[in-house]
């Protein structure tokens, strides 16, 4: 992805997200763009409106920290768009690419990882990279998400299956906030590897494939995914509301583990034991499946 069209839509988008009176500053006349104009951001940031175009026009190689916190200051960025803007202007100025491990990206988890989920017996727990593919998973985790495991050929994917399968608008209750979240989180993992070959394919075919991608990724947002509440509506024991935590693996920077919980004593507690006991004999069904499709092969 080109850095200075990068940097250019990102500030261009947050100025636009703000208001006047957000900013604590009079509205006067009539106001052709939305948000801010760049002089008022200038003003904000201490800087001249020549200097605040520059940066805007995507020059950030070389820019200070301290020009960086009071742009980010002045746009009011919030940690996730603290942390892209500072992203953009190591990779501007070449910085990013010493702190890039540069090692092929592995399609699969490391098998001890898959050791390590199935000594989680009563949360879903998954383990998935900055692309939104789906890598691993412990069998709560595999009867949560099962709907998306429709690609033998491989990983399944948050982003495909919120975008192209329509089983993502029931699973969903609030279709719109997991879409947003999920390209919020691709465009996270684009600033922190711009040169990601896969996640520019992935981007590619969503949004030549999604309106809703596409007009999404536009609006350049991003966020930090870590800690939070999902709803979920599974098509076997229906609603689920469960915290979620995700942790990034030291070994694996690119990947990162989440875990699902129910509140003690909710419905959503009693919801994953009823998932627990169909994941069990659904997968106890399969093993018979495959048995006595074996045994039939050496009949």
């Amino acid at each position: 992805m080109d850095n200075r069209s990068e940097v250019r839509e990102f500030l261009t988008s947050r100025r636009a997200k703000i208001t006047p009176e957000q900013a604590g500053l009079p509205v006067a006349g009539q106001r052709r763009v939305p948000g801010l104009r760049r002089g008022e951001v200038a003003a904000l940031a201490g800087m001249s409106v020549e200097y605040y175009a520059k940066l805007e026009r995507g020059s950030l190689a070389g820019v200070s920290a301290g020009v960086l916190d009071a742009l980010a200051r002045a746009l009011q960025m919030d940690d996730a768009e603290r942390a892209h803007l500072l992203r953009l202007a190591h990779e501007a100025d070449g910085s990013n690419a010493v702190l890039r491990r540069r090692r092929p990206k592995q399609p699969t988890a490391r098998p001890s990882l898959q050791w390590m989920l199935d000594t989680i017996t009563t949360a879903p727990a998954i383990i998935g990279n900055n692309r939104s593919d789906l890598l691993a998973a412990n069998h709560l985790g595999r009867a949560m998400y099962c709907d998306l495991y429709t690609d033998p050929s491989r990983p399944p994917n948050f982003a495909r299956f919120t975008f192209l399968d329509s089983a993502a608008r029931r699973f969903f209750p609030d279709w719109d906030l997991a879409a947003d979240m999920t390209v919020a989180n691709l465009r996270t993992a684009a600033g922190k590897d711009p040169h990601d070959k896969g996640l520019h394919e992935l981007v590619g075919e969503l949004s030549t494939r999604s309106d809703d991608f596409r007009r999404r990724w536009g609006a350049h947002n991003v966020r930090t995914h870590g800690t939070g509440i999902k709803h979920f509506h599974h098509h076997v024991v229906g609603a689920l509301t469960l915290a979620y935590e995700s942790m990034d693996l030291r070994a694996e920077p690119d990947l990162s583990m989440t875990i699902y919980t129910a509140e003690p004593g909710s419905p959503s507690e009693d919801a994953l034991r009823l998932l627990a006991s169909w994941a069990a004999t659904h997968e106890h069904t399969d093993q018979l499946r495959g048995t006595n499709d074996s045994n039939a092969e050496h009949a």
